[in-house]
């Protein structure tokens, strides 16, 4: 690794880092023999050929069957794509056996569906249902019919098609929202376990998650108000009358829009940063040992016991933190949301 890069650990790479004596040392007689993406992956200044055989020490490399030559290089995998696919097959795993077990109206039995069950449950009943409100859109006077819902909350059924009901109005943007907030919850926990990784700390991750927040907002808000609609709502009321109003109105909707995009941006940066802290933090706490481990015994013994009960108690704020972000990430957005099909 190279000495300039601290916090290596905490990066996506190509590979996983275990313990050494889980991999089997490396022999490789020429640097022509090391594949040209395991080369780069190690980030190596002018390596020689012992430095690459030391620094592959450790390093279970992932299998890039689309990588190329070096000239023209084809498609690489990395250790955060790896644990994102990871993270959709439990959503599938976990979610379709809840859904099998709570089709028939009757709670799920056991521990570990109650768990998830009951995660599902806050996020509809505390954070989509009242944020959203008990109506979809406002009556905006359009002409359009806007999927009217009878008093019960439920969608009509279309002319020959069987549509889906909603024993809530909100409940039509739960399927998205409960997307976000298990998948980046999934995410984070992955983070506490030794030799993986937090995909939600590297910033291209919740910068893609961000875009589709931002997609779906504009997609609902047009579904309820049209595209017309849904950018004539960015425009506030002025009071002001004449081309000054007008003028005023232009610049508050440009001023409107901008804050559209910036606050879904705000959404990659929070996620982003608050995970990317943790783990460096976790890191530079261990480093102490590290650094220690050169000076005298009666400091090494003092800082080991200090690091290990740090560790510890920082691990213990993670996973709160894994909890925390991704809800406050689903509550952002289903705000965002709600103020995409409301008039205000």
């Amino acid at each position: 690794m190279s000495g300039e890069d601290h916090f290596h650990h905490v990066r996506d790479y190509g590979f996983f880092e275990v313990p050494k004596f889980f991999t089997s040392p490396h022999a490789y007689s020429s640097l022509d023999d090391v594949p040209w993406y395991q080369l780069k992956a190690l980030h190596l200044d002018h390596p020689t050929l012992g430095q690459v055989n030391e620094a592959m020490e450790g390093k279970i490399f992932i299998p890039q069957p689309f990588a190329g030559a070096a000239r023209e290089p084809g498609f690489l995998f990395s250790k955060f794509m790896v644990l994102q696919v990871v993270v959709l097959l439990l959503c599938l795993l976990i979610f379709r056996g809840l859904a099998k077990r709570v089709a028939s109206g009757q709670p799920a039995k056991g521990r570990f569906w109650n768990f998830w069950e009951a995660i599902a449950l806050f996020i509809r009943d505390e954070v989509v249902r009242p944020t959203i409100g008990d109506h979809s859109h406002d009556d905006h006077g359009d002409g359009h019919d806007h999927h009217k819902h009878d008093t019960h909350g439920h969608q009509p059924h279309a002319q020959g098609v069987h549509a889906i009901t909603y024993t809530h109005p909100a409940d039509r943007y739960l399927p998205f929202v409960w997307s976000c907030f298990f998948y980046i919850l999934l995410c984070n926990l992955l983070g506490a376990f030794p030799f993986l990784g937090s995909a939600t700390g590297e910033i291209n991750v919740t910068g893609a998650l961000a875009v589709t927040a931002l997609g779906a907002t504009f997609i609902f808000g047009a579904q309820a108000m049209s595209v017309k609609g849904f950018f004539g709502n960015l425009i506030p009321e002025t009071g002001v009358p004449g081309p000054g109003g007008a003028a005023l109105g232009g610049m508050m909707f440009v001023i409107e829009l901008l804050g559209f995009f910036i606050k879904h941006s705000v959404l990659a940066v929070r996620l982003f940063a608050n995970i990317m802290g943790g783990h460096t933090v976790l890191g530079v706490i261990l480093g102490f040992i590290a650094v220690a481990s050169h000076q005298s015994n009666v400091i090494y013994g003092m800082v080991v016991p200090g690091s290990i009960i740090g560790q510890v108690f920082i691990g213990c704020l993670e996973l709160f933190v894994a909890f925390l972000q991704a809800y406050v990430f689903s509550f952002l957005v289903t705000i965002f949301i709600a103020g995409a099909i409301h008039k205000h």
